[in-house]
């Protein structure tokens, strides 16, 4: 890869080499701030122990796979280094995660944010990752190293948490003492739970006018799914949260990680997805941002999953939906057993109602016709009307 290409989010590629220099690049200045890069080392999606955080107050791990060099500024630039070895990676160890968190604001607030792999022999690029998007965020999981068949690959995952780097390693099995900032925000109105009897809310009557709204999948399995198509590991199972959306002047599209269709917050559709969780291990899961202040520009929007791959049906998946508005209170509704064999599942119809948005639990499993794609299925159920052609992450 050049080093003027940078990877979309969700994409992976081989590591060429076995060392190598790992850097997270910001712009600095007055109210920026600041940022550190720290290394989480996974066996079966946890961490085996403290030892396996690799940050600023603990920079080596004890068996000299990954070791924190600290910051260096050049002018504006500010660059934080992690060197990885993945020859001292123990055998246990599946994924090295790549994280960053901001001190002193959120993400939203830290340009120029990126992650570059080096070849540290030839000063080449590997890969590159150019973080965009970040709103009240303020920890990221900037990329990762995985094993795939005996080789290693970087992929660009760029999943926000904004509960920082405490809540990001908490996530991963660690307790970080994190020095408490004063002032700390009030604690959220008490959530709201939708079902079957009850399953719509107004997101005015609960405080949700403006800021941002996460829409937050999160899911575990009991068993593996049935029907696996590929190897026997977790990660080969991957879940792609979308969402079809029709704009107040008729447009209309899909905001999903086919096709790098990531979205926008500040422009339309004014929904954004932050990341795709191949594992459902993190409890942060994936999720799509909805700008309410942009909520007249928003007619509809149906927030679905489908299976990408890994699986033939939702049956043992156990999966929570909460949306989660900025100044209002917590909503989520579990998901029912699936008894049939559904690849796609719409989640939640979010409606314009005379200038409020009035979200309904939909919470239905759909099955495709031999031939037709997830989406193209979700589209008829709700007669979006769409056009659909093929597409791949």
């Amino acid at each position: 890869m050049g080093a003027d290409m940078t990877m979309p989010k969700g994409s992976n590629t081989p590591v060429p080499v076995a060392a190598l220099r790992v850097e997270v690049t910001r712009r600095a200045g007055p109210g920026i701030p600041d940022v550190d890069a720290s290394a989480l080392l996974l066996a079966a999606g946890r961490v085996r122990g403290d030892d396996d955080f690799v940050f600023y107050n603990q920079p080596g791990h004890p068996s000299g796979a990954v070791r924190h060099e600290g910051k260096k500024a050049n002018g504006s630039q500010v660059t934080d280094t992690l060197l990885v070895d993945l020859t001292r990676v123990e055998a246990g160890i599946e994924r090295i995660v790549l994280a960053a968190s901001a001190d002193g604001g959120a993400f939203g607030q830290v340009p120029g944010l990126s992650v570059q792999i080096l070849d540290p022999a030839t000063g080449d690029t590997a890969a590159r990752f150019d973080s965009t998007g970040a709103t009240v965020e303020t920890a990221f999981v900037l990329g990762e190293f995985y094993r795939r068949q005996g080789a290693w690959k970087f992929r660009a995952v760029g999943q926000g948490y904004d509960s920082g780097l405490e809540g990001l390693a908490t996530d991963f099995g660690i307790t970080v003492d994190v020095p408490r900032h004063p002032a700390p925000p009030p604690a959220r109105p008490s959530k709201v739970t939708l079902t079957k009897s009850a399953p719509s809310v107004s997101l005015a009557k609960q405080g949700g006018t403006s800021g941002v709204m996460r829409v937050n999948l999160n899911w575990q399995s009991r068993k593996h799914l049935t029907g696996r198509r590929r190897g026997p590991g977790p990660g080969d199972l991957d879940l792609d949260l979308c969402a079809l959306y029709e704009l107040s002047d008729g447009r209309k599209g899909v905001v999903q990680a086919l096709g790098n269709a990531y979205g926008a917050l500040e422009r339309p559709p004014y929904i954004h997805l932050d990341g795709d969780d191949r594992t459902g291990a993190a409890a942060d899961g994936e999720n799509l941002t909805i700008s309410l202040d942009h909520k007249a520009q928003l007619r509809q929007v149906l927030v679905f999953v489908t299976i990408y791959e890994g699986a033939s049906s939702f049956a043992d998946l156990h999966a929570t939906v909460t949306l989660r508005p900025q100044h209002g209170a917590p909503i989520d509704f579990s998901l029912d057993e699936c008894t049939v064999p559904s690849t796609v599942c719409a989640l939640a119809l979010i409606t314009d109602a005379g200038g409020d948005l009035v979200v309904r639990r939909e919470a239905r499993y759909l099955v495709p016709e031999r031939g037709v794609s997830p989406q193209r299925t979700v589209d008829r159920a709700y007669g979006w009307g769409m056009n659909w052609t093929p597409g791949r992450k």
